[in-house]
C-alpha cells in the first residue's frame, strides 16, 4: 500500500518516461509535468524578477549615493587646499606687515627706549 501511494503522488506531479523498451522500475526517469508546474514556475520567476528588480534598484541607489559622496569629498578636498593656500598667503602678509611695523617703531623717536639713568645725571 505504501509503495503504491508513493507512486500515485509521483504520478500526480511527474510524468514517467522509460529508458528502455522492457520497463523496469529502476529505469524510469521522472520529468516534471509542465502543465501543473508551469504556473508555479512562472510565479517563482516573477518573484525572482521582482527580487532582482528590488536588488537592482537598491544597488543603483547605493552607487548613486557613493558617487555623490565621492563628489562631496572631492569638493571638500579642493576647499581644504584653497584654505591652506589662503592661510599661507595670509601668514606671509602678516610677516611683511610685522616687519614693516617693527621698522616704523625703530625709526620713530616715540618708540625709542630711553635710558632713565643717563637723563638724571
Amino acid at each position: 500500500m505504501d509503495g503504491s501511494r508513493k507512486e500515485e503522488e509521483e504520478d500526480s506531479t511527474f510524468t514517467n518516461i522509460s529508458l528502455a523498451d522492457d520497463i523496469d522500475r529502476s529505469s524510469k526517469i521522472l520529468y516534471p509535468r509542465h502543465k501543473s508546474l508551469l504556473p508555479k514556475m512562472m510565479n517563482a520567476d516573477m518573484d525572482v524578477d521582482a527580487e532582482n528588480q528590488v536588488e537592482l534598484e537598491e544597488k543603483t541607489r547605493l552607487i548613486n549615493q557613493v558617487l555623490e559622496l565621492q563628489h562631496t569629498l572631492e569638493d571638500l578636498s579642493a576647499r581644504v587646499d584653497a584654505v591652506k593656500e589662503e592661510n599661507l598667503k595670509l601668514k606671509s602678509e602678516n610677516q611683511v606687515l610685522g616687519q614693516y611695523i617693527e621698522n616704523l617703531m625703530s625709526a620713530s623717536s616715540v618708540f625709542q627706549t630711553t635710558d632713565t639713568k643717563s637723563k638724571r645725571k
